[in-house]
């Protein structure tokens, strides 16, 4: 099995209800018209924080993920042919914590998502870019923030682009809203919030792009799982 990833953008005057309304149509016409073993999606359902310790981003942004077999060469057409689409990748995912999924396919997934798009650090070798991910920056995170469930996706392949490509997809998610958006939940209590904050700096800084890293607040849809 193999996983693509495929980002969507929002168009001009496109309101959320509207963003949102036709991400979901696009990905439910993918599952008939492609038939993959699995395929969800994260997207931007609401603005940010106006105040936040994240930079978030405020357009509008979904990642649909889909799981298809080794055979399976073609691109998903109805997908890459879409208004505002960014690009598509294969990845290499790994999921350091997970959740155990109890809801139903086509509803929301509890808790809140943070979504992040980063490019590889300019001048750094690829060993070291994904080594300093996977063996310092993923086991800081999961010792700082209250992570309930951690998809990591390293782009492997890129067979559609609308803008330069990503090196990094990341999905992070959190039981409550506040575990995300508070920091004093987010990087810990008064007394290591400074010093977390630091740590997390320095750590992602040392491997990406910090100029373009794209943070999204988004919720999360299993369609086909």
């Amino acid at each position: 099995m193999k996983k693509e990833i495929y980002l969507i953008g929002g168009t001009g005057t496109e309101t959320y209800p509207e963003f949102h309304k036709r991400i979901l149509a696009a990905a439910e016409a993918a599952i008939v018209e492609y038939s993959p073993e699995k395929l969800w999606l994260t997207l931007t359902m609401e603005p940010p924080p106006r105040l936040s310790v994240i930079p978030f981003r405020r357009q509008k942004t979904a990642a649909i993920s889909v799981i298809r077999k080794d055979e399976e060469t073609t691109k998903m057409e109805l997908l890459t042919q879409l208004s505002g689409f960014r690009s598509a990748t294969t990845v290499e995912e790994a999921i350091p914590v997970s959740y155990s999924k109890s809801w139903k396919n086509g509803t929301l997934t509890p808790g809140i998502c943070l979504l992040t798009l980063f490019r590889q650090k300019q001048g750094l070798p690829r060993e070291t870019f994904l080594d300093r991910w996977h063996n310092s920056h993923t086991p800081l995170s999961l010792r700082i923030h209250p992570l309930w469930h951690y998809n990591r996706n390293v782009v492997t392949v890129r067979f559609g682009a609308a803008e330069p490509a990503w090196d990094g997809i990341v999905e992070e998610h959190f039981r409550t809203r506040a575990d995300l958006l508070n920091p004093f939940l987010f990087f810990g209590n008064p007394l290591v919030i400074i010093q977390h904050m630091m740590e997390v700096y320095r750590d992602t800084n040392s491997f990406l792009d910090y100029k373009t890293i794209e943070p999204y607040l988004v919720r999360e849809y299993h369609l086909k799982s």
